[in-house]
């Protein structure tokens, strides 16, 4: 079983900036960042290949930047210039089978969420 434990979230003002960290017990070759406001559906943030392939969804594209380090099981999520419109909890992700994108129902190992609050 995947094993995957978030850090990093925490309160910034608009503008601010996160990096987040998953330190994941066996990397797959697509890892992910999801992220649920209250009341909201999670929705994918952003995913990366084993091949270094990036997929972003349009609101981060240009602020976030998702990377993996393979040597210490980590993943990571650099936020720069947060919005309000990004505060919820952040979850990493896995998925066991061939292929990478952002879609959250093809992620099959999930971690337990680091909360994110953006204020204005």
């Amino acid at each position: 079983q995947v094993q995957l434990a978030e850090s990093g979230g925490g309160s910034v003002q608009t503008g601010g900036s996160l990096r987040l960290s998953c330190v994941v017990s066996r990397m797959t070759n697509c890892m992910g960042w999801f992220r649920q406001a209250p009341g909201k559906e999670r929705e994918g943030v952003a995913a990366v290949s084993g091949g270094g392939s990036s997929y972003y969804a349009d609101f981060v594209r240009g602020r976030f930047t998702i990377s993996r380090d393979n040597a210490i099981n980590t993943l990571y999520l650099q936020m720069n210039s947060l919005k309000p419109e990004d505060t919820g909890v952040y979850y990493c992700a896995s998925r066991d089978v061939r292929g990478c994108n952002i879609y959250a129902e093809q992620f099959t190992n999930w971690g337990q969420g680091t909360q994110v609050t953006v204020s204005s």
